[in-house]
């Protein structure tokens, strides 16, 4: 599509690793389109990073559409949305919860990337990232809900890698660890106490580290493909905060 500037769209954008990357992604020199539900705290980041504003439920196919719809070009796109919400065992669990983790990181994954697709390829050198865990490479306990999600959306990531092979399409899973951002907040349906827990005695990673890890992937040559990313804080070995015992 010529010397135009590349265009990255970047879902669940309003807070966390979603608002870092489209920040970083724009420092590198891209055109942001910023998409997600709180369209006030959205604008924030627009305006923080010179991007544009679209309000994005990707739950919603309705919404999904609008919001596609409105992207002329796209480059690269960022599937961050998603997250967990409770910590019960599977004896306990709430199937309200399940569904809503899977539509929101799993469908909503599908339905972004699918819609955006055409544009991608005729980009000429499209590329998708999407943010996955490392609960989606290893299973804990009382997080069944969310371990299912991610590793379907690790799956979805590699299915894609292989059903692009040999299109100007890369693809790349970028899973972090413990990262201290809302996340918790909304896992633990607003307990701020039970949220600050999950990094007490622990130095996690920050949103930024993760978004200079999405700009990194995103800036390699054409002809490179960073297939998977794992990242994790010092402090953490696996899917468990070792010094803490989980």
């Amino acid at each position: 599509m010529g010397d135009a500037t590349r265009v990255a769209v970047v879902t669940g954008a309003s807070s966390g690793i979603g608002a870092a990357s489209a920040k970083a992604l724009a420092a590198a020199g891209f055109d942001v389109v910023v998409g997600a539900r709180r369209l006030d705290r959205l604008q924030e980041v627009a305006d923080a990073c010179g991007g544009r504003p679209l309000q994005l439920d990707v739950t919603d196919q309705a919404s999904v559409d609008a919001f596609t719809a409105a992207v002329e070009r796209c480059d690269l796109l960022v599937n961050n949305a998603g997250g967990a919400v409770g910590a019960e065992t599977i004896l306990e669990a709430r199937d309200e919860d399940w569904q809503w983790m899977y539509e929101t990181n799993v469908m909503g994954t599908l339905r972004v990337t699918r819609a955006l697709l055409p544009k991608l390829l005729e980009s000429g050198d499209g590329q998708v990232i999407n943010i996955g865990s490392v609960a989606g490479r290893e299973p804990y306990a009382t997080g069944g809900g969310y371990n299912a999600a991610k590793h379907a959306v690790a799956a979805f990531s590699r299915v894609l890698r292989l059903e692009m092979f040999g299109q100007p399409i890369r693809v790349c899973e970028i899973d972090p660890g413990l990262v201290q951002t809302d996340f918790s907040l909304v896992r633990f349906r607003g307990d701020q106490e039970k949220a600050d827990a999950v990094y007490e005695g622990t130095t996690p990673l920050t949103a930024e580290d993760v978004a200079e890890t999405v700009s990194w992937v995103a800036t390699r040559p054409p002809h490179v493909n960073v297939d998977q990313v794992l990242m994790l804080a010092r402090d953490q070995t696996s899917a468990r905060v070792i010094n803490r015992g989980q």
